[in-house]
């Protein structure tokens, strides 16, 4: 039997050749769902900002039409403004938040990671150690 046929019959040469599989149709996916949702967010501030305006557009002409006196006063104006500096804050609070979340998962995934090694190098050293303590005795 040639080595190739006796490492397809292997389990672990199996399992690692389709973990590397799926991995790799992982990996190419990966940037298609970052442009995906990419897109998406797009899409919806544009369609947000043309709520905003389209309404902002309709009242203005109703008000035109109407003869509404649009003029505000000072105190009015900086209300609007304050709002829109508080919802401002609070989007950059926000996005704040979802980076360092990010970055925190990125170092419990690092450590994470780190561990598997250190754990699986101990394994290795345990069953080293427990192979040794068999194979002396069977030979005493």
């Amino acid at each position: 039997m040639s080595k190739s046929t006796d490492e397809s019959k292997d389990i672990f040469t199996e399992c690692k050749k389709n973990a590397e599989k799926f991995f790799n149709e992982v990996d190419k996916s990966t940037p298609i769902y970052h442009q995906t949702a990419t897109n998406i967010q797009q899409s919806f501030m544009e369609a947000w900002k043309n709520v905003i305006n389209s309404s902002i557009a309709l009242q203005q002409e109703f008000a035109s039409k109407s003869g509404l006196n649009v003029n505000m006063n000072e105190e009015t104006m900086k209300a609007i403004q304050n709002i829109t500096d508080q919802a401002i804050t609070a989007y950059k609070n926000q996005n704040k938040f979802t980076i360092d979340s990010a970055e925190t998962s990125k170092k419990i995934f690092d450590a994470f990671n780190e561990n598997t090694k250190t754990l699986a190098s101990l394994n290795k050293n345990m069953i080293e150690l427990m192979l040794s303590a068999i194979k002396q005795k069977t030979q005493n």
